[in-house]
């Protein structure tokens, strides 16, 4: 854990695109062990936070630390001071979970699972193997039968478990999902849903508790999980807190939103409907 117990500091964060302000002072902590869900309007912020955090973009004004599990106590570390080997020490301890999962196309399961332990962690053969097999394993495929599969012959819920596995294969500290089940049907949903609670509440191997962020309008994942629940407006915050207090506010940035979420998560994925596994 972070000697701070914060994963995740964010101070007065600022993001334009041309005149478009999509960042517009965003503060922001989150700390060791926690689930933390962005939720918020299409175009409001959510994914270019993500991005902000896990070092994509840059931000215009403001900063944002991130704990360094390879440094003394965890230290928080600012994003902005790193050169290559400083985010690669921050990467070893993260796990991505990309909204259209970007497996490699016509790359088999274990290619797509090992790759990262090949290039990010510099891992043996005989090492990546075992691991994805495990990996494979605990998000619920066969390894004997799926790890040969190609990505065009996983239905959409595969691909996503697949996704996860590949995170997971990193034995993350930090576990980051973008729109984890846009495009599944409900029923898939829900098996991904229950997917990311139980890594969330699983440990590393060296016994460190995870946290995730995760980026959605899935209303039903909000009320199944319950984690602390952020939403922006209009580049900011306006909403900090439990999904109890979230589902019950009356306020005008937030009501409407709500109602609003299953048709924001349905249209976020087109008709796209993967068969359940």
């Amino acid at each position: 854990m972070a000697a701070t117990g914060v994963e995740i500091r964010i101070d007065n964060l600022h993001k334009s695109f041309g005149s478009r302000r999509v960042l517009d002072g965003v503060n922001l902590e989150v700390l060791s062990g926690e689930m933390i869900a962005v939720v918020g309007g299409s175009g409001n912020g959510k994914s270019t936070l993500l991005r902000q955090i896990i070092g994509l973009d840059h931000p215009d004004g403001g900063r944002v630390l991130v704990a360094d599990h390879e440094a003394k106590d965890s230290a928080l570390v600012d994003l902005a001071t790193l050169k290559t080997a400083g985010m690669e020490s921050l990467e070893r301890h993260w796990g991505v979970v990309f909204q259209g999962n970007a497996l490699l196309s016509g790359q088999t399961v274990g290619f797509n699972i090992g790759i990262a332990l090949r290039e990010v962690q510099d891992l043996d053969e005989a090492t990546v193997g075992t691991r994805v097999q495990n990996v494979l394993r605990e998000v619920a495929l066969d390894p004997d039968k799926d790890i040969a599969l190609t990505t065009d012959q996983l239905s959409g819920g595969m691909a996503k478990r697949v996704a996860i596995a590949r995170a997971l294969a990193l034995d993350p500290i930090q576990v980051f999902y973008d729109e984890p089940t846009t495009g599944l049907d409900p029923q898939v949903s829900e098996k991904i849903q229950d997917l990311i609670g139980s890594v969330h509440r699983g440990k590393t191997a060296s016994g460190a508790a995870r946290t995730s962020f995760i980026i959605t309008h899935d209303k039903e994942m909000l009320f199944r999980l319950q984690p602390r629940v952020v939403m922006l407006d209009a580049g900011r915050i306006v909403f900090d807190g439990t999904y109890e207090d979230f589902g019950r506010s009356d306020a005008p940035a937030i009501r409407p939103y709500f109602d609003l979420m299953p048709k924001l998560q349905q249209y976020a994925g087109g008709s796209a409907s993967a068969a359940s596994r």
